[in-house]
């Protein structure tokens, strides 16, 4: 069976019954359809490295934050003892007894710094000696009263900006102020200490006993001469008739 044949002027009116919209004339631009995106390459080392330099930023700026606080609240660690004197302003006392200690093996330190305390009226000297040990390595000026906290910033201002420290372990000198020398000290008597050892042995003379051997030449005589009284004693205790 044949189909009837198709009338095309009743299709194109069909067609016209629509409006017409931007599809029924495309511009034509080219290249048209889909396309694939080119992957860019990652630069990992980038972010690598931002990252070390953020974190050691992060890290700079907490430990300066950390300072910062501990320096405001007065955070200090002390060696033998330990003193507020964040608002202590230092004042020196030139009535104040002072004990000077020398904790090295340097001849005459404790003697130079103490000639510099007691001609420039920085305190009253009351002893200038060895200490105990002679392997200190820490120069300090040591207080047990916590009122002498302004003198002994002052005393340790004068002998070069030493620290402060509160002890009680110095209370048989009978000071009020104990500058302890150790092998960190430089300040004002260092020289002086020198100069006196050089006068020393300018005026040792070569072969001459030192004063340990003259004493033990003493005691060996006043033994000799014990011996020989006793010789002149008889048993009864009596000495003859010559």
């Amino acid at each position: 069976m044949s189909q009837p044949p198709r009338d095309d002027t009743s299709r194109r009116d069909a067609s016209q019954e629509y409006p017409e919209d931007r599809f029924d004339h495309p511009e034509l631009r080219g290249r048209v359809g889909a396309h694939r995106v080119v992957a860019r390459p990652r630069n990992t080392w980038r972010f690598v490295i931002a990252g070390v330099i953020g974190f050691a930023l992060l890290t700079g700026l907490g430990i300066f934050t950390v300072e910062r606080i501990g320096a405001s609240l007065g955070l200090d660690e002390r060696i033998g003892g330990s003193s507020d004197t964040a608002q202590v302003e230092p004042e020196l006392d030139p009535e104040a007894s002072v004990a000077v200690l020398n904790g090295t093996d340097t001849p005459y330190l404790a003697e130079g710094v103490g000639e510099v305390i007691g001609d420039g009226d920085l305190g009253v000297i009351v002893f200038a000696g060895n200490a105990a040990e002679t392997d200190v390595a820490i120069s300090g000026v040591f207080y047990e009263d916590e009122a002498d906290i302004p003198a002994a910033e002052g005393l340790a201002r004068e002998l070069g900006g030493l620290s402060i420290y509160q002890s009680n372990g110095y209370a048989s000198y009978g000071a009020r102020l104990v500058v302890l020398l150790g092998t960190d000290y430089g300040g004002p008597g260092a020289d002086e200490a020198t100069k006196m050892e050089q006068e020393s042995s300018e005026n040792t003379i070569p072969g001459t006993e030192s004063p340990d051997a003259d004493a033990g030449v003493e005691a060996d005589a006043s033994a000799d001469l014990s011996a020989e009284v006793d010789a002149g004693v008889d048993a009864s205790g009596e000495v003859p008739a010559q």
